[in-house]
């Protein structure tokens, strides 16, 4: 069992039975069993009905939609608390997610077409994901970070379509609980939205500066760094996809910029090493688990991973991958991963308290309220991802 705070409640069994007699050591043997017997009912309970509840998902109205996708949030919640496994908690949200996204999405062209509006010449689209949902790595407060793309020759009609089609759409992915992007990223903004020629067009432009805002384009950049097939047309969107990756890594002096940006993030390193907090204010005590730790750990990997041709877009998929051509030692890519899952534990703690109303923020920790090993865990992770950013400082020559 783990508590809020991501510590075990059973302590090494060596500490407690070396004192104890051989009548007491099997007292205690089949307490653990019963424990366990009862945690491992609970999880196949939570399995089944997760599965169920997918199953009632393809079915499903948008009011409906809204429930099951609570309580599927619920599910993890809890099962998180139980086994803290980052990895687990991953790939079950990305996955109920998708199914929940391609039932709205499919809600959607019907609801499109009972309003008299129809694809034009029935062409092919696609709805793609990014940031954590891109990497495959959702947790447990989301929002839409999505961009569509549907194909060529549909001229005016189809983007008057897909306009009318992303406003519907992103409207109904909020009701069924994906909260709307606070920065735009949805397909109702033109930048996240066109077909594919449109696509590649807008892209040429951006790698090659010929829009002024240097920083909203080398943002756009990273952010489609992480694009992701989600539901619709699966080879068009694999298609954006390959050319986003391929166009970032052939136009070397974006991938620079984006590399001198990762490696210039700060992260919460004072003095002499130690774990840097607030001084003074509503955190004091406390620092940004998400902008000064976990960001830059993302942000450099995502940068090593586009250089060497990795073709992964989750986090922990991109240093294995990386390990295998050469770019880390195993030494350095087991510490790499170690940091991802202490920093990505603490940043899903923190939404369980959110949701629990216990805290308002899930951005902020205090590290000094944490057990010694969790604290040293943490700063041994900053330190990691320190050397991380000098060596893409390094590798990219960044003076």
């Amino acid at each position: 069992m783990i508590d809020n705070n991501g510590s075990s409640f059973l302590p090494d069994l060596c500490q407690i039975t070396r004192f104890c007699d051989v009548k007491e050591i099997g007292l205690l043997q089949e307490k653990i069993r019963v424990f366990l017997n009862q945690d491992l009912l609970q999880m196949t309970e939570w399995t089944e009905e997760s599965h169920f509840i997918l199953l009632r998902v393809t079915l499903a109205n948008f009011q409906e939609l809204s429930l099951l996708h609570k309580r599927l949030n619920e599910i993890e919640s809890e099962r998180f608390l139980l086994t803290n496994s980052v990895s687990a908690l991953h790939h079950n949200c990305t996955h109920y997610r998708d199914v929940i996204a391609t039932r709205t999405m499919e809600l959607v062209a019907h609801e499109m077409c009972d309003s008299g509006w129809s694809p034009p010449h029935s062409l092919p689209y696609a709805l793609l994901s990014m940031g954590s949902d891109g990497r495959k790595e959702q947790t447990l407060i989301t929002d839409q970070d999505y961009l569509l793309v549907y194909g060529d020759n549909g001229g005016e009609d189809a983007d008057l379509y897909f306009e009318k089609f992303s406003a519907l759409l992103v409207d109904r992915l909020e009701e069924t609980g994906f909260k709307k992007c606070t920065g735009d990223i949805m397909p109702t903004n033109p930048t996240w939205r066109g077909s594919f020629s449109q696509w590649r067009k807008r892209l040429l432009s951006i790698v090659r500066y010929e829009f002024e805002d240097y920083a909203k384009n080398m943002m756009d950049l990273i952010v489609l760094s992480d694009a992701r097939y989600v539901a619709g047309d699966k080879n068009l969107a694999e298609e954006l996809a390959l050319m986003i990756r391929d166009m970032e890594r052939d136009y070397f002096r974006v991938l620079w910029g984006m590399a001198k940006a990762a490696t210039e993030m700060r992260l919460a390193l004072g003095f002499l090493k130690r774990i840097w907090t607030e001084s003074s204010g509503e955190h004091k005590g406390e620092f940004n688990l998400k902008l000064l730790a976990w960001a830059p750990l993302v942000m450099n990997i995502r940068i090593l991973a586009i250089n060497q041709g990795v073709p992964a877009t989750s986090t922990v998929e991109r240093i294995s991958m990386l390990e295998k051509e050469g770019s880390f030692s195993a030494g350095f890519s087991d510490d790499l991963h170690n940091a991802y899952l202490i920093l990505t534990k603490h940043r899903i703690l923190l939404q369980i308290k959110v949701l629990k109303g216990i805290q308002k923020d899930s951005y902020y920790l205090n590290p000094f309220q944490l057990p010694t090993g969790e604290i040293e865990k943490i700063h041994n992770a900053l330190l990691k991802i320190e050397e991380l950013q000098k060596i893409i400082h390094s590798n990219f020559s960044i003076v």
